[in-house]
């Protein structure tokens, strides 16, 4: 059993495969007022403090905990950082504030997540800035991409930043590196296409019209993939069977819908996934309250992390856990 902050906390999906994994949430901070609805609907927030902007906490307020959790935004760093240090490199960033609650509270370890691309973002100044700043405050960091195919029935990628304090034993086996250890062993995934579309999808006749797309909308969606792919690029929608696996749901999905549709045969438009289908489709159970629009729960899952993957890398991380 341990502790963790959930920092960013979005509608809990980290906080959700933390539990799984045996943690206790103690503390948790989510700006965004609809997310914090759908979080409050979901986890018991009565016993701990549930904070709103992190740039309004006090570090030394929180309390001592094993593990924080952030799924935090990507912004850009200043440059001047590399030759003024520490508060210079990450100033007027939000991970500016996740650096000084790690070097207030020494948690013996941190998971953070972000989108892909962080590793190339400012010519991978901000990655390497990241790391250097983590490297200071006294942990080692393992940054990994992991697809949340196998998982669930979406090729998602993200980048995870595993951190553990310098004087962490966690059992890993150095030579080989943790991850080498983690896939080997400790780090459980599931094969990849080992879930898809059909697992989460409601079958047509139960799904409302609204969500099918409409003649004139089609063929919006037609022209705008067509003088895309006459520029060379491959933007567009994408009509997904029950069989396939779907691209990454994203936020945007609330605007547009577009990324991911759902064939209904050859004589229908395809439709839109419903809500309970995008909480599915990022691995959050049925019982999952969506208390919001369905705007905001389309930007909530959007954002959401897969709790299925966080468990897995807490379980392959919890040694540590176990250890004075």
């Amino acid at each position: 059993m341990f502790t963790f902050i959930d920092v960013f906390a979005g509608i809990g999906g980290f906080r959700r495969g933390c539990e799984l994994a045996g943690g206790i949430c103690i503390w948790s901070c989510e700006k965004d007022k609809f997310a914090r609805q759908t979080y409050a609907c979901n986890f018991d927030v009565d016993y701990h403090e549930f904070a709103e902007d992190i740039e309004d906490v006090d570090p030394k307020a929180i309390p001592d905990h094993d593990v924080l959790l952030a799924g935090f935004p990507c912004q850009p760093f200043s440059m001047a950082g590399r030759r003024e240090g520490f508060a210079h490199e990450t100033q007027g960033t939000l991970f500016f504030e996740l650096a000084k609650i790690i070097k207030e509270k020494q948690p013996k370890a941190f998971l953070l997540e972000n989108v892909r691309g962080l590793l190339s973002h400012n010519s991978r100044d901000t990655i390497t800035t990241i790391i250097r700043v983590l490297n200071k405050l006294g942990y080692k960091v393992y940054p990994k991409i992991i697809d949340a195919d196998g998982f669930v029935p979406q090729h998602r990628e993200r980048i995870y930043l595993p951190g553990v304090r310098e004087d962490v034993d966690l059992g890993w086996h150095e030579l080989n590196g943790p991850w080498a250890e983690f896939e080997e062993d400790k780090f459980i995934k599931p094969p990849k296409g080992y879930v898809q579309l059909q697992h989460i999808l409601e079958p047509h006749d139960l799904v409302p019209e609204k969500y099918t797309l409409s003649d004139a909308f089609m063929a919006a969606l037609r022209t705008h993939k067509a003088k895309q792919a006459a520029k060379g690029n491959r933007f567009g929608y994408r009509i997904c069977r029950s069989d396939e696996i779907a691209g990454a749901l994203m936020a945007s999905y609330a605007k547009s819908g577009q990324s991911i549709l759902i064939h209904q045969g050859d004589h229908k438009n395809p439709r839109k996934l419903t809500p309970r289908e995008c909480a599915r489709l990022m691995g959050y159970p049925d019982h999952f309250k969506i208390p919001v629009s369905d705007y905001q729960a389309y930007k909530q899952f959007g954002n959401s992390v897969v709790p299925g993957v966080i468990w897995a890398i807490m379980h392959a991380m919890l040694p540590w856990s176990y250890r004075e």
